[in-house]
């Protein structure tokens, strides 16, 4: 049974001088494909194999869209208060602090303006990476204060999405942001200035409810999960069983509450095109 037992050690490399591979290097699907991150990266986070869009947040994002990703953030020392002084399993400050420390982000959406190919735009971006992309009132000032910005100088506005929906911690103050940022966005189209709503996944509650689906254009990646309750609390309100998929951006591509589905690799030459169709 000597096939059982190694005869020569062939390897000599020692335990301790063994290296783990690095975390991070691979991504693997839902499906199961696996693909170097230096590989996805290059493919604007999609899967070359089965298309699959990685959720990213507004680093990434800011990567794709800005011209050699150069670009003036707007407001990006503003941090969310406690109003409400909201107490659940912790503070609420002391999640802030630790969602900041953990992140590296200041609130859940960032602005900034810049150029995509060659023309000014203002982009606000959502990260869902902090507490949910949730919107408090920081997200929804720091919209208000962007859309003022493409007010002020003519520039065309980009809102990405991507949110859990209202900040509970914030309870009516979250939900006045709705009410803010829609005014807002009504002076946006009484000055004719273009509003392009990209909806990500997940865009939910709140949000879905106000700004995400008020663009003169909006728009999703595939296979984005768009609503604005969720499957159970739908089906218990209106009694009936629901379509397959129904929350999905193809789903509500075929019932008229999209304008199109975007691959993330088209993003910037198809948002570029429609930006000087805009023009003209």
């Amino acid at each position: 049974m000597a096939w059982f037992k190694r005869k020569d050690a062939g390897i000599k490399t020692s335990t301790k001088e063994k290296k783990d591979t690095p975390d991070g290097l691979w991504f693997k699907t839902p499906k199961g494909n696996i693909i170097h991150t230096r590989e996805l990266k290059s493919n604007a986070y999609v899967c070359p194999d089965d298309d699959y869009h990685v959720k990213i947040g507004s680093k990434e994002y800011f990567e794709i869209l800005f011209d050699g990703n150069e670009f003036q953030e707007l407001d990006e020392n503003m941090i969310s208060g406690d109003p409400l002084d909201f107490v659940d399993s912790k503070p609420y400050t002391s999640r802030i602090e630790a969602t900041i420390n953990k992140t590296g982000l200041k609130d859940a959406v960032r602005t900034a303006v810049g150029k995509l190919d060659g023309q000014d735009l203002v982009v606000a971006c959502m990260d869902f990476g902090f507490i949910g992309g949730s919107m408090g009132s920081v997200v929804g000032e720091k919209i208000a204060r962007a859309i003022d910005h493409s007010l002020k100088n003519n520039i065309p506005f980009l809102m990405i999405s991507k949110s859990g929906g209202a900040r509970m911690m914030e309870a009516g103050f979250s939900l006045m942001q709705m009410a803010k940022t829609s005014a807002k966005l009504a002076l946006l189209a009484e000055a004719k200035i273009p509003y392009i709503s990209m909806l990500t996944d997940p865009t939910t509650g709140g949000v879905t409810a106000s700004y995400a689906m008020l663009g003169d254009f909006n728009i999703a990646e595939p296979g984005a999960l768009i609503g604005f309750a969720g499957p159970r609390v739908i089906r218990e309100t209106i009694g009936k069983d629901l379509p397959k998929g129904f929350q999905s951006a193809e789903f509500v591509l075929e019932h008229g509450f999209l304008d199109f589905i975007v691959d993330r690799r088209q993003l910037k030459s198809r948002l570029s095109t429609l930006l000087r169709l805009l023009k003209k």
